[in-house]
């Protein structure tokens, strides 16, 4: 039989090995995206994304975490499928320049039903008991700050244009995901780790958006540090959210 350290060992070296692999694949698809759009940098980000997918399956399996836990986890594993279709649909519109706009459409879609089945997840795992609070007030305050967002289309100097409704529902939803974790973390007075890290994931997921959405609704915002920061932003964030699975 093996020993408990010994079975953890093994745990920890599949791990490693899947974060290294999603690390070496992000790379080559940066490298990729920075000479150009095509198809080859679409397969590889495709890759990274299965790869983080990958870590959130084998976290909450190898969790030892209460059955309740796994019904709630397969949510967050949905979620991170959801990404997977947003990161390909949208790095089409680069492709296929002739359906920009169709595949916009279906990248804020997915990701957006992503972040559904994200705050469906947390609710289901950590619904705190007579806190309500904590739910409604990230929720009412995630809601005014997609607004405000909004409101300030022109001073930051993008145009929404007819995706300003999308972009209003997408980042009500954006908001929430982080805004609920942070809350219900704090409520636990900080002591779930898969609640920090979903905290964390979700500024992460917020600071890439907020990146992208210069890139796509600004001017001169498709430099290659803009590309840099906005995926070493976001797969990060994709790593602790499918991290926090192991604590499930």
């Amino acid at each position: 039989m093996h020993s408990k350290g010994s079975l953890l060992r093994k745990r920890l070296m599949v791990y490693w090995i899947l974060i290294v692999c999603a690390a070496i694949a992000l790379v080559l698809f940066v490298r990729e995206k920075i000479r150009a759009y095509s198809l080859k940098a679409t397969l590889i980000k495709s890759v990274v994304s299965v790869l983080f997918i990958a870590i959130g399956v084998y976290g909450l399996n190898a969790s030892s975490a209460s059955m309740d836990g796994g019904p709630a986890g397969m949510l967050i594993v949905m979620g991170l499928v959801f990404g997977l279709l947003g990161d390909i649909w949208l790095e089409l519109k680069y492709v296929f320049t002739e359906q920009d706009l169709l595949f916009t459409y279906a990248g804020f879609a997915t990701f957006g039903i992503g972040h559904v089945l994200y705050i469906t997840g947390i609710l289901v795992r950590f619904f705190p008991p007579g806190g309500i609070a904590y739910v409604l007030a990230p929720i009412v305050l995630a809601i005014a700050l997609s607004a405000c967002n909004a409101a300030l289309e022109k001073p930051m100097k993008l145009d929404y244009g007819r995706m300003k409704p999308v972009v209003i529902a997408y980042g009500a939803l954006l908001f929430t995901t982080t805004l609920v974790s942070g809350s219900l973390a704090l409520y636990y007075g900080w002591h779930e780790p898969a609640l920090n890290l979903l905290f964390a994931g979700g500024i992460l997921f917020t600071a890439s958006d907020l990146v992208l959405s210069g890139t796509y609704f600004g001017m001169g915002h498709e430099r290659p540090v803009d590309f840099v920061l906005n995926y070493f932003t976001y797969y990060p964030a994709q790593f602790l959210i499918a991290t926090a699975l192991a604590f499930f």
